[in-house]
């Protein structure tokens, strides 16, 4: 039988009339496909049940996706041996479908692949299946199953790590002797660069092929994850690719679409701001400034926060103070010199500390929250109602009986917030995506005239991790992906399209 090599085989690479080939130095067995020396035989061999495969472009993931399952086929597992590798949609499953094509029919003369279904039958009852997972609620058509092979081909497509948890569940067999194994591939460039990071911790230590095995991590549960490690694979690696095609690095180079995508696929560097929408405009340099004490603001500025509502979703609340052009000083740096500077000075972001995924606080906890944090700080006296998204100030259906009509607004005015409907008319969420845009690249400009927009240290959990990050949407380049954690991106588009203070010498509240 064709079959797949071991790390035991005696195999050499050759230069043959097909290309850059492996060989067994005894001939007596016909090498079809070979994992290549580094990332590749790394990832194969991965004794950790979840490992991703990540890297440049090009050192050969799909195709170790692939034989990642196909190792375990044909060794007696028979039907318990159940498989299935998953895209965001159909088209995007077809170059590994084509990769499946090229190989297994090969390695597995016997195998049958039903177009119909996009699954492999294998003759000893071992089964692979290709499917699309788009939509969180895709969770349904799988719930119950049993899948002891789950695959994820670039995982940073999806915008959230919803579809992947949720899938874990279905890694599990009621035959022991059959592995569980959870395999993903990715590149750093994409909707999903925010939560892969933060998952897998990466990158990884410089230099390293495999990083370290990950044992504390939570799950949205609550429940301690299983173990989980890294590969990482470049380019360099992929012998048979370069000998094939010396100039695919030229290629790639050719193909990205800006600097921070070129980084990603050229260097799989995940530090990267990954997705689009303000690669250009953010330099953390410029636009991140150190934790000023409140107290040091001038009496003059003004200062308001702004609001997006959110309970399974993370809410976000932004405090702000706006330069009336008179600068402060504090540790040798001056801030405020033009007048309009906006400086976000403090936030609250109600996530649990996993991407996307809100506390679920009542509106009237989120208000007695902020309330407390400016009692705190010493600014209670100062902040202004500013804008929140309107949604808020809608009656709420879910009031009993001759109770009076209630808002998510009301309740938080109740608690002593109060807020200013935000600017939701038509184009004003692309037109609030070039103000921030604009802002940035002002405040980066080392002759410039207008005021720019600036964020403290303390911003880091909201705006500094997530705003740098936002992707377009591929449907329209000139707006966010909605799929994408854009709670606070809103938040802070909804403060830069509010109406300008008729002045800024705000008197204190004595």
């Amino acid at each position: 039988m064709r079959r797949q090599t071991t790390r035991d085989d005696a195999v050499e690479w050759r230069e043959t009339e097909d290309g850059l080939r492996p060989v067994l130095r005894s001939g007596k067995v016909e090498v079809v496909w070979a994992p290549q020396e580094g990332s590749q035989q790394a990832f194969l061999e991965c004794p950790v049940r979840e490992c991703l495969y990540e890297g440049t472009r090009g050192p050969g993931k799909t195709d170790a996706l692939l034989m990642s399952f196909a190792k375990d086929v044909g060794r007696g597992l028979g039907a318990d041996w159940r498989g299935v590798i998953f895209r965001r949609t159909y088209p995007e499953l077809g170059d590994i479908i084509a990769k499946s094509k090229k190989w297994f029919p090969r390695i597995f003369p016997r195998a049958t692949y039903n177009e119909q279904e996009h699954v492999w039958k294998f003759p000893w009852g071992e089964t692979l299946l290709f499917r699309p997972f788009e939509r969180d609620s895709d969770y349904d058509k799988y719930h119950g199953h049993a899948y002891p092979f789950l695959g994820w081909e670039e995982l940073c497509n999806w915008p959230t790590d919803v579809p992947f948890t949720s899938m874990i569940s279905t890694n599990r067999s009621a035959n022991p002797k059959v592995p569980r194994r959870i395999r993903a591939t990715a590149n750093p460039y994409g909707v999903g660069h925010n939560w892969v990071k933060l998952r897998y911790r990466l990158p990884i230590p410089d230099g390293r092929i495999i990083g370290p095995v990950i044992t504390d991590a939570i799950e949205r549960d609550g429940k301690p994850s299983h173990p989980r490690v890294v590969v990482h694979g470049t380019l360099r690696e992929n012998k048979i690719l370069l000998h094939a095609d010396p100039n695919y690095e030229r290629s790639i180079a050719a193909a990205a679409r800006n600097d921070s995508q070129l980084k990603a696929w050229m260097n799989g560097d995940w530090h990267v701001v990954a997705g689009g929408m303000f690669d250009d405009a953010w330099n953390p340099a410029v636009h991140v400034v150190p934790d000023f004490p409140f107290d040091t603001i001038p009496k003059h500025w003004h200062i308001d926060r702004s609001y997006d509502h959110g309970q399974s979703k993370p809410f976000s609340v932004g405090w702000w103070a706006e330069s009336n052009g008179e600068p402060f000083e504090w540790e040798g740096r001056i801030f405020g010199q033009r007048r309009g500077d906006l400086y976000r000075i403090a936030e609250w972001y109600g996530w649990t500390g996993r991407p996307n995924e809100g506390v679920r606080l009542t509106a009237g906890q989120i208000a007695q929250g902020i309330v407390k944090r400016e009692d705190e700080w010493g600014i209670r006296r100062r902040v202004r109602p500013g804008p929140a998204d309107t949604q808020i100030f809608d009656p709420s259906e879910l009031r009993e009986e001759n109770e009076p009509v209630r808002s998510v607004a009301s309740d938080m005015e109740k608690a002593g917030v109060k807020w200013r409907p935000a600017d939701k008319g038509p184009g004003s969420r692309v037109q609030g995506w070039q103000q921030l845009r604009k802002t940035l690249l002002a405040a980066a400009d080392p002759m410039r005239e207008e005021p720019g927009l600036f964020v403290c240290e303390r911003c880091h959990d909201g705006f500094i991790r997530t705003i740098p990050v936002l992707p377009r949407d591929d449907r329209d380049i000139d707006d966010v992906d909605s799929d994408s954690e854009d709670h606070v991106g809103d938040e802070v588009r909804y403060r830069l399209r509010a109406p300008k203070a008729k002045k800024l010498e705000v008197r204190v509240i004595e």
